[in-house]
């Protein structure tokens, strides 16, 4: 299944059925008069967060979602049926904005949640509202209120615990796949991830989840290699987990231009919990994995951890660094599960 995390909607909710003019004509009825029904209401066009979809594959082969419309009244003082409502089913952590892509409509972030995207148009009146003591035969009825139609854009967020930053090749996905059941696609070559991974992780019998996004180069908020698209994915973790490549020519400068593009990125992200984590230890010596952490430690003005994804040295000990960062609420502890259970998109 390929990921995607935006996509573009187009929405319109029901018009309002028309009143009806009609009147009593029936043969032995002493008295006759106005009896035409009102018009049937509009549908809505509803969102809600679901279980089970962890993607937007599915709104990038239908993008129109268009609500019924109400019947029109009739006579014998009949209403009109209203129109059915549509709803946009969409995963946990989708943010929905207007057509500038700025303003935020809504934020479904538990499974559950629902918001109201269009309300379906009133029903007109039929020519039995308009009945009075002057006019006992009213020939006018109301018109039926127009749907409202809008243009919008979805965008998923991941919902995750962790988030994994660094540059290509800093040894990412080989953590994820070390630490979870995920296999996310690991080579000796930059940006061998191209879209998010997710992988739940388990330590001391509790369990949280990864998120894996593709690495980051110097420029990337100007969109040089695969750009920030995919920050949006680690804005909910709790912690972030910045993986340094111990054997790169100059670590500290590694170091500084992940920093940079989260301030270049702007928002809360660069403000966030952040591990820092020498990685690719068994490539070094003890001397220049002394010197590059001594080095890190100056450059990020905190401790800095060493592990080795490939070699699984360091792994428990980064992992219940990162727990001591989450909350209890979000954390799910295991029973009698050795195992973690995978969860990809």
């Amino acid at each position: 299944m390929k990921f995607l995390d935006l996509a573009k909607v187009y929405i319109r909710s029901g018009g309002g059925g028309g009143g009806c003019v009609s009147f009593r004509r029936e043969k032995f009825v002493e008295f006759g008069g106005p009896d035409g029904g009102d018009g049937g209401r509009g549908g809505d066009v509803w969102a809600e967060a679901v279980d089970g979809l962890n993607t937007l594959i599915d709104f990038r082969y239908q993008q129109h979602f268009f609500a019924k419309n109400g019947q029109p009244g009739m006579g014998r003082q009949r209403t009109g049926k209203d129109g059915d409502d549509i709803i946009l089913r969409v995963p946990a952590g989708t943010e929905i904005l207007e057509e500038d892509q700025e303003t935020v409509v809504a934020d479904l972030t538990e499974v559950g949640q629902r918001f109201l995207l269009a309300k379906g148009g009133n029903g007109g009146w039929g020519n039995l509202h308009f009945k009075t003591a002057t006019n006992q035969a009213p020939r006018r009825a109301n018109a039926g209120q127009e749907g409202v139609e809008r243009t919008l854009w979805l965008r998923l967020k991941l919902i995750a615990d962790v988030g994994l930053l660094g540059l290509p090749n800093a040894g990412k996905s080989t953590f994820l796949a070390a630490t979870s059941n995920a296999r996310p696609k690991i080579a000796d070559y930059p940006f061998t991830t191209l879209h998010p991974n997710l992988g739940v992780v388990g330590v001391d019998n509790a369990e949280f989840v990864v998120a894996d996004i593709p690495g980051l180069i110097e420029g990337a908020h100007e969109g040089r290699g695969l750009g920030d698209l995919f920050l949006g994915h680690v804005e909910r973790c709790a912690v972030l987990l910045h993986l340094i490549d111990g054997t790169a020519d100059d670590v500290v400068a590694d170091y500084d231009t992940i920093i940079g593009e989260l301030e270049a990125y702007g928002g809360e992200l660069v403000d966030k919990p952040r591990l820092t984590v020498l990685n690719k230890i068994d490539a070094l010596t003890e001397e220049e994995i002394a010197e590059n952490r001594a080095a890190l430690e100056e450059a990020s003005g905190g401790s800095v951890m060493t592990m080795s994804g490939v070699a699984r040295t360091g792994l428990i000990e980064v992992l219940r660094a990162l727990r001591s960062h989450i909350d209890k609420d979000r954390l799910r502890m295991r029973e009698g599960r050795e195992e973690p259970q995978k969860w990809q998109p």
